[in-house]
């Protein structure tokens, strides 16, 4: 996937087993965050909208480290999509899913990996187009066996499983068929991030970029 070409949902998914799932909370851990990561071997780095720094780590990121594939995760109304696109996000995650948040990817062009907890959810976003899935809260929601059992009426869906997803449990995750790549907070822990330890994210960065895929 060459720089600044348009992204799918798959193509996100593809990209490396892991989509690291970043909470920050100072616009200065942004970009050596960012760099370390790449450095590892992750580029499609998910910044979740749950601090009012958000945005602006993310159009620090998009900004100063081209290489990496910003995306937004918590996105959970048409305006959140909006502004995510206006920080320079090249894709979107959400927690859940609802139609009005399809539509706002959709016009604006930012490819989505919607969040789905039951079969009903995973036909509805079928039904508006989206075939590559957030399996969200993973663990909590049936984990494994959750996704077994939709290998048989969802064969054509594949899934990041992220919500209880560790290094220890994300090889099992990976063996699966349905499964493109997990996504999970444990490459970018928030006490690595305090104190800088940019070195620490890049070793766990390049773990999980290694990790066997199904």
């Amino acid at each position: 996937m060459a720089l600044n070409t348009p992204l799918t949902a798959q193509d996100v998914m593809r990209d490396a087993p892991v989509i690291p799932v970043i909470v920050l909370h100072d616009v200065a851990h942004a970009v050596p965050m960012a760099r370390a990561l790449l450095a590892g071997g992750i580029r499609m780095l998910e910044v979740t909208l749950r601090t009012p720094q958000a945005l602006a780590c993310m159009e620090a990121i998009a900004k100063a480290v081209p290489e990496a594939v910003v995306g937004a995760g918590t996105l959970r109304s048409a305006a959140d999509v909006r502004a995510a696109v206006q920080a320079g996000a090249r894709f979107g995650v959400s927690p859940g899913y609802t139609p009005k948040v399809g539509q706002a990817c959709r016009d604006a062009g930012l490819p989505l990996l919607p969040g789905v907890a039951t079969g009903s959810e995973v036909m509805m976003a079928l039904e508006d187009g989206f075939d590559a899935l957030k399996f969200f809260p993973a663990m909590q929601a049936g984990g494994t066996g959750m996704l077994k059992a939709w290998q048989g009426p969802f064969a054509d869906v594949k899934f990041c499983p992220t919500g209880g997803v560790s290094a220890a449990n994300a090889p099992e995750l990976l063996a699966l068929a349905n499964v493109a790549c997990v996504g999970g907070s444990w490459l970018v822990p928030n006490d690595a991030l305090a104190s800088g330890d940019w070195g620490r994210i890049e070793t766990l960065a390049r773990a999980a970029s290694q990790l066997p895929r199904g």
